[in-house]
C-alpha cells in the first residue's frame, strides 16, 4: 500500500520530542513576526505617503513639486528596505571598551560604522557554550528578546554569528544597574523604591505573558536608561514554561545547590531571626558583593526556596526575587544575605516547608 506522506508527518509531530516542539514553536513565531512586520511596514509606507500628500496640499505646492517630493520619498523608502535586507556582520561595527564579562562571553560597547549609533554587543564563544551545555539557554535568550516587544526589557536590534562567536547587538543603557545604585546610596526612599519596583513588575509581567520565566532576577540585571527608567536584562537563564505543567523541573539544569545546602558550614545563628546579620558580616558582604555577583557559583541572595528544593517551580520564583530586592532597597541588604552561600541557603531553609506542603 502506498505510504501517505501527510499521515507520516502527523505521526512524526505526535511523537516529537520537547526540543523539536520548541523549535517548531520558535519557527512559527519567527514566520508570524516576519509577516506581521512586513504588513506593518506596508501600512507605515502608505501612511507616510498620505501624510506627505496632506502636507503638500496644505502648503499649496504645485503638482510638479508634489511629484518630485513623492519620488524623493520613494527613493528613501527603497534605500531603507535595501538596508534592512543587508546581512549584518561584525565588520559593520567598531568594537569599543568592554563593559562586562560572563562565563563564556563578554559585553562591550560598539559603534555602527554606517550611522555612528552606540550599541551593547554581547559576544558569546560557541565552543564554551557547547562544552558547558548552554546552547538551549542562549537560544531561549535570543528567542525571548526577539519575541517580547516591551519598553521594559532591553531591546535586541541584531543577532548574527561567525565560525567562533554568536553576537547579540542590543540597546545600550548608560544609566548603570540597580546594584551600583544601591552600593552608592545604601538605601532608597520609599517613593524611589516604589517607582523602581513598579517598573520591575511591568518588566517581569511582560516576559511572563509570553510564558518565559527569568530565573535570575537580581539588582545587577535591572538596568537604567538615559532617562532613569528601568529595563530588565540578561536572559541567559530564562526558560520557556511548558503550558501543560507550568513548572520547570531541575533535572540536568544549571543550578547547583548541593554544595550550598551543606550542613557543615559551622553556622549557629538560629538564636536570631533568619534575616538578621551581624554588623561585621554585613560590612564584609557589602565589600564583596560585586565579586560575589560574578562568581562561578553566583549569588543565592535572591533565589526562591522552591528553586533550592530541586523539584520544580514556576513563575512565582521571579516574584520572590523581586521581593528580596525590594527589601534590600528599603533596608540596605537582602533578607537572607551572607558572604557564604551555604549560610544563605540555611537562612532560607525555614521557608522551604511552605513549598513542601503546597
Amino acid at each position: 500500500m502506498k505510504a501517505d506522506p501527510y499521515l507520516d508527518f502527523a505521526q512524526d509531530v505526535a511523537v516529537s520530542s520537547p526540543v523539536t516542539r520548541q523549535k517548531a514553536a520558535a519557527a512559527k513565531q519567527f514566520i508570524e513576526n516576519h509577516y506581521k512586520n512586513y504588513l506593518q511596514g506596508l501600512q507605515d509606507r502608505k501612511e507616510r505617503r498620505r501624510a506627505l500628500q496632506r502636507r503638500a496640499q496644505e502648503a499649496q505646492v504645485s503638482n510638479e513639486e508634489q511629484e518630485q517630493m513623492l519620488r524623493s520619498l520613494e527613493r528613501k523608502e527603497t534605500e531603507y528596505m535595501r538596508l534592512q535586507r543587508h546581512k549584518i556582520r561584525i565588520d559593520d561595527f567598531e568594537q569599543l571598551t568592554i563593559i562586562g564579562k560572563g562565563a563564556f562571553g563578554e559585553v562591550r560597547l560598539c559603534r555602527a560604522k554606517s550611522t555612528g549609533e552606540i550599541f551593547a554587543m554581547k559576544k558569546l564563544k560557541k565552543s564554551e557554550m557547547l562544552s558547558r551545555g548552554q546552547v538551549e539557554h542562549v537560544r531561549s535568550e535570543r528567542n525571548l528578546l526577539a519575541e517580547v516587544d516591551s519598553r521594559c526589557i532591553v531591546k535586541l536590534f541584531y543577532s548574527f554569528q561567525d565560525s567562533d562567536f554568536l553576537y547579540l547587538i542590543m540597546e545600550y543603557l548608560p544609566g548603570g544597574d540597580i546594584m551600583t545604585l544601591l552600593m552608592r546610596e545604601d538605601v532608597l526612599s520609599e517613593d524611589v523604591a516604589r517607582f523602581y519596583i513598579a517598573e520591575s513588575i511591568l518588566a517581569i509581567h511582560s516576559i511572563h505573558q509570553h510564558s518565559y520565566v527569568h530565573r535570575d532576577i537580581k539588582p545587577d540585571n535591572l538596568i537604567l536608561d538615559k532617562n532613569g527608567h528601568l529595563k530588565l536584562s540578561d536572559f541567559g537563564l530564562c526558560k520557556p514554561l511548558d503550558d501543560k505543567y507550568s513548572t520547570i523541573l531541575l533535572e540536568n539544569d544549571v543550578f547547583n545547590t548541593q554544595e550550598s545546602t551543606s550542613e557543615t558550614d559551622g553556622y549557629s545563628g538560629y538564636d536570631r531571626a533568619p534575616w538578621s546579620m551581624p554588623k561585621e558580616r554585613l560590612q564584609q558582604w557589602k565589600r564583596n558583593r560585586r565579586a560575589l555577583a560574578y562568581s562561578t557559583v553566583g549569588t543565592l541572595d535572591y533565589m526562591a526556596p522552591e528553586v533550592l528544593l530541586k523539584k520544580g517551580y514556576g513563575m512565582e520564583c521571579d516574584w520572590w526575587s523581586l521581593g528580596a530586592i525590594m527589601y534590600e532597597m528599603l533596608i540596605g541588604y537582602p533578607p537572607f544575605c551572607s558572604d557564604d552561600p551555604r549560610i544563605t541557603c540555611r537562612k532560607v531553609k525555614p521557608y522551604l516547608w511552605l513549598f513542601v506542603i503546597s
